[in-house]
C-alpha cells in the first residue's frame, strides 16, 4: 500500500510541475508576442517617418515644398492614420508646416528655426487648394511695390471667401475679402518656387483706402501713398476707380494722394468723380469727429488728423 502511495504522489507531483511549466511557457510565449508586436509597431512607425522624409525630399529635389495628404497617401502606399502619425512627428521636428488641413509645406533646413518658408512661396499653392481667385493686396501689395515705411507683418491676401488666418511662430497670413475680384489688374512676381499674384499699384492704392482698418489707418496709408504714388499711372487709376465701383473710395484716395502723393497720378480720377457725384463724404468712415474743414474738389469732409509717419 505505501508503495502505491508513493507512486500515486510521485504522479501527481509531475502532474503539477508539467502544469507549472506549461503556464510558465504559455505566459513567456505572450510576453514575447507581446514584445514583438510592439517592436513591429515601431518599426512600421519609423518605416512611415522615412517614408515621408524620402518623399519630402524627392519634392525638394524637383524644387516643389508643396503636397497634399492626399497626394502623399497615394504615392507612398499608406493609411490616412499612418500618415497622419508621420506627419506629426516631422511638424514636431520642425521639418513640416501645416497651414491648413490636407496641405503641407515642407521646412527645409536653412529655414527650420523660422518654422516656415515665407508665406508667398506656398500662397498660390494654397489658393489652388482651396478652389479660390485671389491676388495679394493692401500693405503687402505695397511693400512688393518698394512702397513700404515698416515691413508688414502679415502677407494680406485678398480672396472671396472667409478663410481662417494662417499662423506659426514667424509668419501670418490675413485673408480679406472682395465679392469681385476677376477684373482686378494683377502682376506676377516670380519666387523660389514659382508665381504668385499682386495687385496692380493703382488697385493696391484704392484696397489700402476699402481696408483701411487694415492698412493702419489714415496716418500709415498717407505715408505708404508717399511712396506709391510714384508706381501709379492717372489713366490705370481711373480705370481701377471704374472696376472697384465706389465713388467714396475714389474721393478719399483722390484726396490722399492730393495732399501726400509724391506725384500727384489724379487727373483723370478727379475727371472719373466730377462725373458721378456732387456729394459730400467724411474722409474717414464711421468716425464721429469734428469736420475740420472741406476739401471741394475731392468733395471730403475732414474729420480726422492725418499726418505721415515719415
Amino acid at each position: 500500500m505505501l508503495k502505491n502511495n508513493e507512486i500515486q504522489h510521485d504522479k501527481s507531483m509531475k502532474s503539477a510541475q508539467n502544469a507549472t511549466k506549461w503556464h510558465f511557457t504559455r505566459i513567456l510565449r505572450v510576453a514575447q508576442s507581446a514584445t514583438l508586436w510592439h517592436s513591429m509597431g515601431i518599426m512600421g512607425s519609423e518605416q512611415n517617418r522615412n517614408s515621408l522624409l524620402r518623399y519630402m525630399e524627392n519634392l525638394q529635389a524637383q524644387g516643389r515644398l508643396v503636397f497634399t495628404a492626399e497626394d502623399a497617401q497615394a504615392a507612398l502606399g499608406e493609411s490616412a492614420n499612418a500618415f497622419i502619425k508621420a506627419s506629426l512627428r516631422l511638424i514636431k521636428k520642425g521639418k513640416l508646416f501645416r497651414p491648413t488641413k490636407g496641405f503641407y509645406v515642407v521646412i527645409p533646413a536653412e529655414y527650420k528655426n523660422s518654422g516656415s518658408v515665407p508665406p508667398e512661396w506656398y500662397i498660390d499653392s494654397l489658393m489652388k487648394f482651396h478652389g479660390l481667385p485671389y491676388y495679394v493686396g493692401g500693405l503687402s501689395a505695397a511693400a512688393f511695390h518698394g512702397a513700404s515705411h515698416q515691413a508688414p507683418q502679415e502677407l494680406q491676401v485678398i480672396t472671396t471667401k472667409k478663410l481662417r488666418p494662417v499662423i506659426n511662430s514667424r509668419t501670418r497670413i490675413r485673408f480679406l475679402t472682395k465679392k469681385n475680384i476677376s477684373k482686378v489688374p494683377v502682376q506676377e512676381i516670380k519666387t523660389h518656387t514659382g508665381f504668385f499674384k499682386v495687385s496692380s499699384p493703382e488697385a493696391t492704392a484704392f484696397d489700402l483706402i476699402r481696408y483701411y482698418r487694415w492698412s493702419g489707418y489714415f496716418n500709415n496709408i498717407a505715408t505708404v501713398l508717399i511712396e506709391l504714388s510714384e508706381k501709379i499711372d492717372s489713366k490705370k487709376l481711373a480705370r481701377a476707380a471704374d472696376i472697384e465701383g465706389d465713388i467714396a473710395q475714389a474721393q478719399r484716395l483722390g484726396h490722399l494722394l492730393d495732399r501726400f502723393g509724391k506725384e500727384k497720378p489724379i487727373s483723370e480720377l478727379a475727371k472719373w468723380v466730377s462725373q458721378k457725384t456732387n456729394k459730400f463724404m467724411p474722409l474717414r468712415p464711421g468716425w464721429k469727429g469734428e469736420v475740420q474743414s472741406r476739401d471741394e474738389k475731392w468733395r471730403i469732409q475732414i474729420n480726422d488728423d492725418v499726418e505721415p509717419d515719415l
